[in-house]
């Protein structure tokens, strides 16, 4: 028998997506080059162990990981999110796989950023061709707000409204070309501004509602609840630090930088509750964002198979509701914070 993973609605879109999906930064090189075969042979495991969500975008190692998630998933029942808002252009200089923006990839193109209404329409057309599908599913407006643009923030948002990005995206859902479309971001504020003035179908939020930041249950998460938005979980370890721990001779990152002290102390002190009850710091990482009803979908960048086992045995760990209420009494996890139902753990 198939296992299968539950599915989530998103919204009003009229797409579900498994509660553990896919992301594929890694697929496209992310830090470390990875063989085709590779990015094929984590694609056929997550198919077989009943992911059926798969998030990427153009700026994943410039295309490579939009043309492998393609080949992967290609004519399966899958849902497909891809990204807008980086346009890929030509660069003849590029001769190997010298590290770019993060990225190994050997594909010779830059991003550019362009939220304007023709860029939207020019970069979702090119993703189709690199996926070799006829549509997708969901398009998020990539890494929009200050934490990536910093004073030019205000230019690119310009795009967004008065440039026509936003109904650029509009024309597509009201044309059924997309299910639905959203952010795809790492800071809550330019959620909270892109709701002000329009109706998203999805946020997929990196790093801001985990087991070490809760500030999207201030304002996001009820905002979403209202408005009938989806919310999605990438970096459910804080891009590293609740996958490794402070304990590992593993490098710690936090926000793809060294973890600051502050941030070290947190951790330490989860980890401590972890030990006490035999959970692995990784596995409450992942299951407690799905605690949230507003969390459609968690998803993890994954960089190998074995990476992929550890990542479902982590997914179906009994964690017993005790360990979450000592979270919370010792003043490591918000007392609003929704956590998972043990009877609706998903154990094979």
């Amino acid at each position: 028998m198939t296992p299968t993973i539950p599915l989530r609605s998103v919204g009003s879109t009229g797409i579900a997506l498994s509660e553990l999906g896919l992301g594929s930064a890694p697929l496209g090189n992310l830090y470390e080059t990875m063989s085709d075969a590779t990015a094929r042979a984590i694609l056929d495991a997550a198919w077989a162990a009943g992911i059926r969500y798969v998030d990427t975008a153009p700026f994943y190692g410039f295309g490579l990981s939009e043309r492998r998630v393609g080949d992967g998933v290609r004519g399966e029942h899958c849902v497909i999110s891809t990204k807008v808002g980086r346009l890929l252009v030509p660069d003849s200089s590029v001769g190997d796989d010298s590290m770019r923006f993060g990225f190994r990839s050997r594909l010779p193109f830059k991003p550019v950023f362009d939220y304007s209404h023709d860029a939207i329409l020019r970069s979702w057309e090119a993703s189709l061709q690199r996926l070799g599908v006829a549509r997708v599913d969901l398009l998020y407006v990539h890494d929009a707000g200050t934490a990536t643009h910093g004073a030019a923030h205000p230019a690119m948002w310009h795009q967004l409204t008065e440039g026509g990005g936003f109904r650029a995206l509009q024309r597509l859902r009201d044309e059924r070309s997309i299910n639905g479309f959203g952010l795809g971001v790492n800071e809550i504020a330019v959620c909270l501004q892109a709701m002000n003035y329009i109706q998203v179908d999805a946020l997929l939020l990196a790093g801001r509602y985990t087991l070490l930041e809760q500030g999207a249950l201030d304002e996001l998460l009820p905002r979403a609840k209202r408005a009938g938005t989806a919310v999605i979980v990438g970096g459910p370890y804080n891009s590293g630090i609740l996958a490794v721990g402070t304990r590992s001779k593993v490098p710690a990152p936090y926000n793809y930088a060294p973890a600051p002290a502050a941030v070290m102390a947190r951790v330490a002190r989860i980890e401590a509750v972890c030990e006490r009850h035999a959970i692995p710091l990784a596995a409450a990482a992942l299951q407690f964002p799905l605690g949230h009803p507003q969390v459609a979908s968690v998803i993890p960048g994954i960089s190998s198979v074995d990476q992929l086992s550890n990542t479902l045995r982590f997914y179906r760990l009994p964690i017993p509701p005790r360990f979450w209420a000592d979270l919370k009494s010792e003043g490591l996890l918000r007392e609003d914070a929704v956590v998972p139902d043990l009877e609706n753990s998903h154990q094979p």
